[in-house]
């Protein structure tokens, strides 16, 4: 990942003002299922870069048909979907478009900059071991962000 090509398009559009963005109503609900540490995190990444949460707590139901659509490895209580409230959250670029890595990767690296910014230990799904290295994973989940 070239983190500082994509850190340094960032910051020049951001530092110029240009735009300040708010979640949608219904993006700030699925926060509010999140730990705060989360909804701190997402609340200031979403004044740098448009965003849109997609999940945040998952029930039993959801979770086991996230599992059998291949789109999560565990299953119902083991994710931090599964705690109330939540220690993980779904949050894609807006508009929404999961196809749009390039995209999701560009937020990846707002989110893991305030984070620090914050002191709030995450870890993104596009990167597990948190090694720098996002060719390495098994299971890329480029919308997932948890705590750690």
């Amino acid at each position: 990942m070239k983190t500082n090509k994509i850190k340094t398009v960032f910051w020049n559009c951001f530092s110029k003002g240009d735009t300040m963005f708010v979640l949608s109503n219904l993006s700030k609900l699925r926060l509010e299922r999140a730990e705060p540490a989360l909804q701190q995190l997402f609340n200031e990444v979403a004044k740098k870069f448009d965003c849109s949460i997609i999940c945040s707590h998952r029930g039993e139901a959801e979770q086991e048909k996230a599992y059998k659509n291949h789109k999560s490895k565990l299953q119902f209580p083991h994710s931090k979907h599964n705690s109330l409230p939540s220690k993980a959250v779904d949050v894609l670029p807006f508009p929404v478009d999961w196809k749009d890595t390039g995209r999701m990767r560009e937020l990846a690296v707002v989110v893991l900059e305030t984070a620090k910014e914050l002191n709030i230990k995450i870890r993104w799904g596009g990167d597990w071991d948190m090694d720098g290295d996002t060719n390495d994973n098994k299971f890329n989940d480029l919308a997932h962000y948890e705590l750690v």
